[in-house]
């Protein structure tokens, strides 16, 4: 699958919202365009919104009419501005964004710098990909053959750069002839698990059951799953996990049930600025999402509603965290900017 692409100036990707009835890509030719895809879930998952970002400097760079390049800089940081406040949770956004000003920063004149910025974000890309595929096989080996494994949200190719995360994992176990069978969660509201997963999971032929989300904690008290992975939108400095809302109480079920609960996400998500994820600013999004089904109202009119998109699983809860540089245990703080803090990489 394509998911994200870049095509004679253009950001090609797969509207996930449309999924799994049809496959229809979009074209989008500005920044505007790509923060209201961001914005309204065509694009989704952490680190493809990273890949996503990147390009759409790229898009900025390429109609800005600066001539210098303090101009085309001014530019390029007001697109980042506009696309960093699309999706707060989701660091590798943010970071790609910084990544790829960086570059730009560092170019001798505009059309330099207009040609580094979509190098940088082809390059984002590209290491995105091989991150994807280095962490599946690391968190592979900890999948037992036979395994059941739950798992929660969309985490394979639709939410990366091309492969998967915790979903890249249960794919490589496949792969390797591991006989598994995942169970996933519809992931309420948007049902990012029934209508992404297991879509993904059909295509990849393994073996898998959709259950509604209050139904996880009966099959982890019943002895059914061997171990629950779940990707991460954003991770602080002591090991505290940001993901899509309703990690935390898996969490907690698996902690009581005495099964291995792991993270999966690219070193990019690993935030070492926080201190912990009380600092992890939470997405709340439009009530709608919650209170209409297919468009349709399901909720009584008048009704307040909650709707936070991800919560934070304290660090004690958390098994191992599987990244491509390798497999960080507690304590965190030292595991983790172990893993992250490589002399030479951009953070």
């Amino acid at each position: 699958m394509e998911i994200i692409a870049w095509h004679d100036g253009k950001i090609r990707l797969l509207d996930q919202t449309r999924l799994p009835e049809e496959e229809v890509y979009l074209e989008l030719a500005d920044v505007a365009g790509l923060a209201a895809a961001i914005r309204e879930m065509r694009i989704r998952g952490a680190p493809a919104l990273g890949v996503a970002a990147a390009y759409g400097l790229a898009l900025a760079a390429i109609a800005s009419p600066a001539v210098d390049c303090d101009g085309l800089l001014t530019g390029l940081r007001r697109a980042a501005g506009t696309l960093t406040s699309t999706r707060p949770t989701a660091v590798n956004l943010a970071w790609a964004l910084r990544r790829v000003l960086a570059a730009a920063e560092a170019a001798p004149d505009a059309e330099a710098a207009r040609q580094v910025v979509l190098a940088e974000a082809r390059r984002i890309h590209h290491e995105g990909l091989e991150a994807d595929r280095r962490l599946s096989e690391l968190g592979a080996d900890l999948i037992p053959d036979g395994a059941a494994v739950l798992t929660h949200c969309n985490t394979g190719a639709l939410a990366t750069a091309g492969y998967g995360t915790a979903l890249g994992i249960l794919r490589a176990a496949h792969e390797q002839g591991k006989r598994i069978h995942v169970y996933a969660t519809e992931t309420r509201p948007l049902l990012q698990g029934a209508r992404l997963t297991a879509w993904e999971l059909l295509r990849a032929g393994i073996p898998a059951t959709l259950i509604v989300d209050s139904a996880a904690g009966g099959l982890l008290r019943r002895g059914i799953v061997a171990c629950v992975v779940v990707g991460a939108d954003r991770i602080a400095a002591n090991g505290d996990v940001a993901n899509k809302v309703g990690t935390y109480g898996l969490a907690v079920l698996a902690h009581e049930n005495e099964v291995p609960f792991y993270v999966a996400a690219p070193s990019s998500t690993v935030d070492l600025s926080l201190a912990s994820g009380d600092g992890i600013p939470i997405e709340e999004r439009a009530p709608e999402e919650v209170t209409t089904f297919a468009g349709r109202r399901v909720a009584a009119e008048g009704i307040t509603v909650a709707n936070p998109a991800f919560d934070v699983t304290p660090h004690r809860y958390v098994t191992a965290i599987i990244t491509e540089r390798g497999i960080a245990r507690a304590p965190y703080d030292q595991s983790l900017p172990a893993l992250v803090e490589v002399a030479g990489v951009p953070r």
